[in-house]
Parts: C-alpha cells; sequence; structure tokens
C-alpha cells in the first residue's frame, strides 16, 4: 500500500507540474544563431524554467504564417522581417536578441563575377521577398549602386542555393546563404567564392518575438523564454563540448563543424541585449524599414516604436 501510495503521489506531482508548464509553439531555422534554442529545448532548460516547448522549423517565407495561423506563438528570425510582417498585418513583438552575423551570411558567386556590380543582369538563388536573404541581397545591391530590379532572382532556401552551387547548377551565378550552409561552400572554394559576408557589410541581426497576446496572457513565459536563452549561453562557455555536440546534431554536422560555424556570429548574452535594444535596434529598424519600402516589400511602414517590448531582458 505504502508503494502504491507514494507511486501516486509521484504521479501527482509530475502531472501537477506538467499542468504549470507553459506550452509554447517556437518557428524557427537550422541557422546557427538559432541554436541555443536547441540547446535550450534538449538540455532541459526550457523545461526547468516552466515551459514546454516545440521546436519546429520552418522556412522564413512562411513562419508568420505559423504564428498568423496559431501553429507557433513565437519565432526567430532576423530584426527586418518583423517589419515586414508587422507592415503585413501580423502583430508580433520582438523580446530579446539572439545573435549578430560576423560573416555568417554571404553572397556566393562562380568565378566570373569580380565584384557586386558584376551582377547586373545574372541570376541570384535566394530565398523569397521578406526573409533574410533576400533583404541582404537587396542591401547589398544598393550599396553598390544596384537593386534587386537589376537581377533575375531565383527563389531557393539557404541550403538549397549553397548546394545549388557546390552542384555547379547552370544558369545560378549567384547564391544568398548563411551558416552551417555557408560553410559547405567554404570547404569547397572550386564551387564559388564568397564575395562579400555580413563582415563587409554589417546588418544580419536576429531576435526572438511573441504575439502581442501571448505576451499578454503569459508574462512570466516570456521572462522564461528570454532567462532560458541566456542560460543557454552559460551553459556553452561552461561546457563548450557537450553543447556543440547537441546543437550540431540537431542540424546533422559533428561538435567540431557546427563549432567552426559558430565562429561567425555572435549570441548576444543580456548586457549586450540591453546595450542593443537601448538605441541600435530602433535605429536599424528604421532603415531596414525605409530599403524594404523602397524595394517594394512593404506597402507602409509600420509603428516602429511597438515592434519591441524590453520588460523581459532586465
Amino acid at each position: 500500500m505504502k508503494k502504491l501510495a507514494a507511486l501516486t503521489m509521484t504521479a501527482l506531482f509530475a502531472c501537477t507540474a506538467s499542468a504549470q508548464e507553459t506550452k509554447v509553439g517556437i518557428g524557427f531555422s537550422g541557422w546557427t544563431g538559432f541554436a541555443p534554442l536547441t540547446l535550450a529545448k534538449e538540455a532541459g532548460i526550457f523545461k526547468k524554467n516552466g515551459l514546454d516547448v516545440a521546436l519546429k522549423k520552418i522556412p522564413q517565407k512562411d513562419r508568420h504564417l505559423a504564428i498568423a495561423s496559431g501553429d507557433v506563438q513565437c519565432a526567430a528570425t532576423t530584426v527586418e522581417t518583423w517589419v515586414v510582417w508587422n507592415a503585413n498585418g501580423v502583430a508580433t513583438t520582438q523580446i530579446f536578441q539572439l545573435d549578430k552575423s560576423y560573416g555568417a551570411d554571404g553572397m556566393v558567386v562562380k568565378g566570373d563575377i569580380q565584384k557586386i556590380s558584376d551582377l547586373k543582369g545574372k541570376t541570384v538563388a535566394a530565398s523569397a521577398p521578406g526573409t533574410a536573404p533576400f533583404f541582404t541581397l537587396a542591401w547589398m545591391l544598393k550599396k553598390n549602386g544596384l537593386s534587386v530590379k537589376d537581377v533575375k532572382v531565383v527563389n531557393l532556401e539557404p541550403q538549397a542555393a549553397a548546394n545549388a552551387m557546390i552542384a555547379g547548377t547552370a544558369g545560378i551565378d549567384a547564391a544568398m546563404t548563411y551558416e552551417p550552409y555557408l560553410g559547405a561552400v567554404r570547404a569547397k572554394p572550386e564551387a564559388g567564392k564568397i564575395i562579400a559576408t555580413t563582415l563587409d557589410y554589417p546588418m544580419i541581426m536576429d531576435t526572438f518575438g511573441c504575439t502581442p497576446k501571448f505576451l499578454a496572457e503569459n508574462p512570466k513565459a516570456a521572462k522564461a523564454l528570454a532567462d532560458s536563452y541566456f542560460e543557454a549561453l552559460d551553459m556553452i562557455a561552461k561546457e563548450p563540448a557537450k553543447s556543440f555536440e547537441i546543437m550540431g546534431a540537431d542540424v546533422k554536422q559533428p561538435a567540431d563543424k557546427f563549432e567552426a560555424s559558430q565562429k561567425f556570429l555572435r549570441w548576444q548574452d543580456r548586457a549586450a541585449n540591453q546595450k542593443f535594444f537601448a538605441g541600435e535596434h530602433a535605429q536599424f529598424s528604421k532603415e531596414a524599414a525605409e530599403l524594404l519600402l523602397e524595394a517594394g516589400i512593404i506597402k507602409q511602414i509600420p509603428d516602429l516604436s511597438k515592434l519591441a517590448d524590453t520588460r523581459f531582458i532586465k
């Protein structure tokens, strides 16, 4: 009877703990910058902090649809993408910064192309308008006197775009991709050369956000999401080998290759977050919104003052 009672109590406590966990769906991708979210899930950090997290790999071009449908409540994406989503009626609010790219996003070209201005009239593989690779392409072209109207864009996701270059696919002159897929091109220079990255054009910054409804109804869970991310960064610092193994496994990479890919970006801790949202975020959002409007990706600039809520990084 005592054993039965003990088992019953254990089951009761387990059910109670489960009931107290806040369920949250997160849309993201295999981008190296998002990997600490995977670590927080697999290492039990989210669970420890009262969260029942479902991580869902959703192409960036479709992530807003998953939010709008309620399939996920939160997502990870680039800063300018939140501008696009809000401009198109998908209300979302950023609550913490994930990473900054320092060479982890780039443009790969075939051998006969020497500079970005040579791309006029050429075909470039990039994700659809409203995604980071497309925005990166638009940004790099603008800085070199061109626009997306001066090239032919073939829509391929970052991994497929990198693979197309490695395979020497006919009819594709350049591709926009990011780590860990950019690393595959670095390893095969005969497939193409990396002509520009975010070291040359520092404009890829990723943030995590949720719907205003989720934040209003679950402020403690929102704080737990931010805290869990920062705890995952602490784990990477304290247990790098284990962390890289877990994060690499998610994108089918051995720990050493994954570790190499993260050298081209910087995950942002709490202090870096506070500094970023103190001014840089608003400034970049404004410049990005103007380019998005100019490129015809958005029809109007949304209220930029409502794009972030910094309560959860304090």
